[in-house]
């Protein structure tokens, strides 16, 4: 591992930042992706402006490298410099928080399932057209259900097992450099003429 934590160490560390997600859920203000999101949206307007010209994939390649290793290197610059101390732990525990999205996507997915049970079926619509990206306006039932199970699991992925996975292999700073890369996946990774 990267960054050296003993095996008893990094499971109270894992179970401590999953405790927090259940307990907290995901932050209502200032939170820490959504603010990724905002800086790598600005990244990307200031440094994709002719998205056609030659070396545009050099520009990409630059705006990734600006938007994801400052912070990914704070991570594991805070981690190596505290390693053992009580303020690595807290770094540890607040960074795969900040990264987990077990409860907040429990969050999107249960209604759904009660609308659905309910028979509600255009609330069912409207919610899943919250984490989806195609058109829910005409989906059935079963079109619903398949839609919201597909984000669930491609989220689950995501938010919850590729995060434990990173965090696991490498503590906070895979946790964050995974979900950061994630996250500008989900808005750059297009192919089309802007991207």
């Amino acid at each position: 591992m990267l960054v050296s934590l003993h095996p008893v160490e990094l499971l109270c560390l894992l179970l401590a930042g999953i405790v927090l997600d259940r307990l907290l859920g995901e932050p209502r203000r200032f939170h820490p992706l959504v603010g990724f999101g905002h800086l790598a949206g600005l990244i990307e307007r200031t440094t994709n402006r002719a998205p056609q010209h030659r070396f545009s994939r050099l520009t990409g390649t630059l705006a990734w490298a600006l938007a994801v290793l400052p912070l990914s290197a704070a991570a594991l610059w805070f981690t190596l410099a505290e390693s053992g101390k009580p303020l690595a732990w807290a770094i540890h525990v607040l960074a795969l928080y900040a990264a987990l999205g077990a409860t907040s996507l429990k969050q999107h997915i249960a209604p759904i399932a009660t609308a659905l049970e309910h028979q509600q079926l255009d609330e069912a619509r409207a919610l899943t057209a919250r984490i989806v990206s195609r058109d829910t306006s005409n989906l059935d039932q079963t079109g619903i259900a398949r839609a919201a199970v597909e984000s669930a699991l491609e989220n689950g992925n995501d938010a919850v097992f590729g995060t434990l996975f990173w965090f696991i292999l490498l503590g906070a700073p895979g946790a964050v450099l995974f979900r950061l890369v994630n996250t500008l996946d989900a808005m750059w990774g297009y192919r089309n003429p802007r991207f």
